[in-house]
């Protein structure tokens, strides 16, 4: 197991290189989510317009 001095930050269980990969993954999610998002009131404005 890793030495628990190598921990970031407080109450985290996580190594700085677990912290990194985490970051990106959620990184990652958020942008693919958030061109969903953007494609989707796209076709919704297409379909019906709210202005």
């Amino acid at each position: 197991m890793n030495d628990p001095n190598e921990r970031i930050g407080l109450g985290t269980y996580l190594t700085p290189e677990e912290a990194k990969e985490f970051h990106r993954i959620f990184v990652t999610s958020f942008l693919i989510f958030t061109a969903v998002a953007i494609v989707a009131h796209i076709l919704v404005w297409n379909w019906r317009p709210w202005l």
